[in-house]
């Protein structure tokens, strides 16, 4: 199968240059100014921009265990019509994938499932470091593990465990940071005052700056300690990025961060219109924090734009307070979230193209993927940016059927994405048959 991308602008390596792309197959076979091929499709691209697909490096798709929410299917159908082409999906499914067994179960619920191509977290717990060990490299993009709550039974708070897993494992290390003790103790301050149904305006105090602070920086202080490689996932305050360097390349660096797009749109302000649903974990915090994250991610000390994705149903969202579990859609969003942020100005589209897909996948050391050459997998999506639009309902894609962007519109649209090189989605409509893959990561 030959598919050829004539006139397009080619966002890539920093630059945007006008050209054509020819597919064979499943890989890109020729970049240039102009090509004439004969094609089995040619797609006509004038006036819109070509980018490599988006590599998410954390969600969770709920499956095994809590499909009411999302499963694989579901969820990485709305991956595609996003543009993200591939994802990292995170342990704390139930079972916890912290066996080699259950890991390699999710694997293949993947190879059946996924419209999108696929790599899963081994989950790292108090007792499990013998399981950790065992995990190929080659196969799995790294070891998750929760230093904060909410997380089922993942919670590692064994300084005794954690630092025996960061020296010894030389897979990469993605944790998130959030201080349990500090938590405890700012929910028990707020039930005392308001009971279980504390407003959520006050999430952001509970789910604290200290908490994030203290949690972070031990990481960062071990990673140093034992010569870990640490991924921190979610950063959502400005008091942690002093812990991260812009000072050398990223395929030097030991400690690198990523930041996901709810905390590069909300605010704690935004609590009093959107409420629970913008509840996620670490919490939405300040302007002075969105700010601050802003300032990290276009100076280096934030490598990654990902998104969290975490689907819970519309009537779990409406709990109490301290039954309303945290977390929220938003794989299908993400890219025209950030394309909207080029179109205020605040972020250009090489950037967007190296935070969502260069980065993750020199990170993670991704194999011949999130980059438009020659030879690499034909994991691409085409753009219109002078298409408007809005969130509704009729067009979310997410299993649970709501998004915290409800009512927000966007002037930028997805029209074509690209897996392995099959046309996935075509303007609104979606290739029912599923071309993912697993994700291969290169080995030192």
């Amino acid at each position: 199968m030959k598919t050829l991308i004539k006139n397009v602008k080619i966002v890539n390596e920093g630059n945007i240059i006008e050209g054509d792309i020819l597919i064979e197959n499943d890989v890109i076979s020729r970049i240039d100014s102009a090509i004439s091929a004969e094609a089995d499709r040619i797609i006509d691209g004038a006036g819109k921009y070509l980018l490599p697909g988006v590599i998410d490096d954390q969600v969770h798709f709920r499956e095994p265990g809590l499909t009411h929410k999302g499963d694989i299917e579901s969820e990485s159908r709305a991956a595609i019509a996003g543009g993200t082409t591939s994802f990292i999906e995170q342990p704390n499914t139930v079972p916890n994938a912290v066996t080699q067994e259950l890991l390699a179960n999710k694997y293949e619920i993947a190879s059946q499932k996924s419209y999108a191509n696929y790599g899963f977290m081994m989950g790292g717990t108090n007792d499990n470091l013998e399981e950790i060990l065992k995990t190929n490299p080659r196969n799995v993009p790294g070891i998750k593990l929760f230093l904060g709550s909410s997380t089922g039974n993942m919670l590692v708070d064994n300084p005794e465990t954690l630092e025996n897993i960061f020296s010894n494992t030389k897979m990469l290390i993605a944790v998130h940071c959030e201080d349990e003790a500090t938590i405890r103790a700012n929910t028990q301050q707020y039930i005392d005052q308001y009971g279980e149904d504390i407003p959520v305006r006050f999430h952001h105090l509970i789910r604290s700056e200290e908490a994030c602070y203290k949690s972070s920086s031990k990481a960062v202080e071990l990673a140093k300690k034992t010569g870990a490689r640490l991924h921190v996932f979610h950063l959502s305050t400005a008091k942690e990025l002093e812990l991260f360097r812009n000072d050398i390349p990223l395929k030097d660096k030991k400690i690198t961060a990523e930041v996901c797009v709810h905390h590069l749109t909300f605010t704690n302000e935004d609590y009093e219109t959107r409420g629970s649903l913008i509840k996620w974990n670490p919490a939405v915090k300040t302007q002075h924090d969105k700010d601050g994250l802003w300032e990290a991610l276009l100076d280096d000390r934030i490598d990654v734009v990902a998104t969290d994705h975490a689907p819970h149903t519309c009537e779990e969202k409406q709990n109490v307070y301290t039954k309303c579990p945290s977390g929220g859609p938003l794989v299908q969003h993400s890219l025209v979230v950030m394309l909207e942020n080029y179109k205020n100005g605040k972020i250009s589209l090489e950037r967007i193209v190296e935070k969502m897909a260069h980065n993750p996948a020199i990170l993670f050391r991704i194999e011949k993927r999130g980059f438009i050459r020659e030879g690499y997998k034909a994991d691409l999506v085409l753009v219109d940016l002078n298409e408007n639009w809005t969130v509704e309902k009729e067009n979310i894609l997410y299993k649970c059927g709501w998004s915290p962007l409800e009512g927000m519109s966007f002037h930028s649209k997805v029209t074509h994405t690209f897996v392995n090189g099959n046309l996935v989605y075509e303007n609104g409509k979606i290739n029912e048959q599923k071309f993912g893959e697993r994700l291969l990561f290169e080995v030192e």
